[in-house]
């Protein structure tokens, strides 16, 4: 199977980068920019991408690769700044841009290049740049320009280098998707072959040669990826895997009752149900910062892991639902700076008693994963789950996180799901919930006046989580929602509803 190499510089959208190769069916893996040449090598790719990135070519530091990169043979295509370090780093020229571009930007091909094959000549191509090429390196030719930037896309067709100012990644270039198939089935020579199919039997023979005759325990934690995982490790290596169940009380309403039924019920996997609402309440107590939220609610699913293994005997691998984006977010796989810990990523502590971790899911997309979910046959009531942070409610609890809070926002998070289903938006509309905010208002309730919390409702259309639009949701389904909590639920007499996309805004208010 062919793959592409994508070296991160940093850019905001770079895991949109690999997302999108992918849905062309190519595998690829994001590596950061200064990952050595050995490694390159080792890595073997079969083409390469260089991703956009913030910083300025020319400038002392600036991030670089060794040359040597593009005498290895496979096709490159270099996109923002990784045009400008292909012309940088080969005898071109940047300079600062007399018209700096940011937006929608009409661009015209000359028409006569396989990148460009079969898309019109003028477009709206999405520009994001302070810094442009002045002068093309020796062999290059210009095959596409903008009113503001003469260099808008380049080309050495005889070593198979491209590279282009905008970004074919997102949304807003029209004709992005088809620019990347053509550097991949034109110019690299490729066919879509990478499909959840084929990923399912790697993954499974992987995890077999890897695991061998060891025990493996695995966490489940109520989400899609958790049950994804243990679907695929049930089917490579049986009943050497035993799923701990931890319910930390931190769950949407029914969630543990729901995902038991499923996985031990239909899957006959072999699953421990631990209650331990108090030990992680207690963890939890007098907490107000996100980020030591997550760091506590790991390390507690760690040391439940650490006791139930000694109670089951010798476990040789601790298993987890780690995705893609988890990865990256957390500063691992690539440049792009930590936006957020994930509890499950970052390995094991050192007094940890397992031999190491196993995350057959650790290469993929979260849309990647519900493909592969049907795959192994899980029911899409449970593949089409709502999305679900490790940490559960305790993130979309604002502010110290207690019992009382988790209620509230249980009833009331469970009344926006189930609006959201009978409106039929629960697939169109990717992920939806509450949040209960620490913020107290007056209001008036029966005659009486009250001083009660204000809750917050999130909905967000995305492709890949790692952009994601707020979604435009009918006002009279809001109007619903809101008149059914504020009368049902206890203890909340205002509801707002966010506005903000990602970016600014993370999809997880924490």
């Amino acid at each position: 199977m062919k793959k592409v190499l994508v070296l991160d510089f940093g850019g905001q959208y770079n895991l949109l980068v690999a997302r999108r190769i992918r849905e062309c069916g190519v595998y690829c893996e994001i590596k950061p920019y200064h990952i050595s040449m050995e490694k390159v090598r080792d890595f073997a790719p079969d083409a390469m991408v260089f991703t956009g990135g913030p910083a300025t070519v020319f400038a002392p530091n600036a991030p670089m690769v060794d040359p040597a990169i593009f005498h290895m043979g496979v096709p490159v295509l270099g996109i923002c700044y990784g045009l400008q370090l292909m012309m940088h780093l080969m005898g071109g020229r940047c300079c600062a841009a007399e018209t700096r571009e940011y937006g929608k930007t009409e661009l015209t091909h000359t028409g006569d290049s396989p990148l460009f094959d079969g898309i019109e000549k003028t477009a709206i191509y999405w520009m994001s740049h302070g810094v442009e090429v002045e002068s093309i390196a020796p062999g290059f030719r210009v095959i596409a320009t903008t009113a503001g930037c003469a260099h808008a896309a380049v080309e050495c067709a005889e070593q198979k280098l491209y590279g282009v100012q905008f970004h074919p990644e997102v949304m807003h270039t029209v004709h992005g998707r088809e620019i990347l198939q053509n550097f991949l089935y034109k110019i690299c020579g490729f066919k879509p072959e990478w499909s959840m199919a084929d990923y399912m039997e790697k993954a499974v023979a992987e995890c077999r040669a890897k695991i061998g005759s060891g025990k493996v325990l695995l966490a489940l934690s109520g989400g899609v990826d958790s049950a994804v995982a243990a679907a695929l490790l049930q089917k490579a290596v049986g009943n050497q895997l035993t799923c701990i169940f931890v319910d930390h009380g931190l769950l949407r309403k029914n969630e543990g009752d729901d995902v038991e039924r499923v996985m031990r019920d239909q899957f006959h996997v072999n699953m421990k149900r631990i209650n331990a609402q108090e030990r992680f309440l207690s963890r939890l107590a007098g907490v107000t910062d996100p980020e030591r939220k997550r760091k506590i609610i790991g390390e507690e699913f760690i040391r439940v892991f650490e006791e139930e293994g000694r109670k089951i005997g010798k476990v040789d691998f601790l298993a987890q639902g780690t995705i893609y984006p988890d990865v990256v977010e957390s500063g691992f796989g690539g440049e792009s700076v930590v936006i957020k810990s994930h509890h499950n990523v970052g390995g094991l502590p050192d007094c940890v008693d397992f031999k190491e971790i196993v995350e057959p899911l650790r290469r993929l997309f979260k849309d990647e994963v519900r493909q592969l979910g049907l795959e192994l046959g899980l029911p899409e009531s449970l593949v089409w789950r709502q999305p679900f942070p490790g940490p559960g409610l305790a993130i979309r609890v604002i502010g110290e996180v207690t019992e009382e809070k988790l209620a509230i926002l249980r009833e009331a998070d469970a009344i926006f799901r189930e609006e959201m289903a009978l409106a039929g938006l629960d697939r169109s509309v990717n992920q939806y919930f509450a949040v209960l905010t620490n913020l107290r208002s007056v209001g008036v309730m029966g005659d009486e006046r009250t001083y009660d919390y204000t809750l917050a409702l999130r909905a967000v259309e995305t492709q890949d989580f790692m952009t994601a639009t707020w979604s435009r949701l009918p006002y009279d389904l809001l109007d619903k929602v809101s008149n059914r909590i504020v009368g049902e639920v206890k203890h909340i007499n205002r509801i707002c509803y966010d506005v903000t996309s990602k970016p600014p805004a993370t999809v997880e208010w924490e």
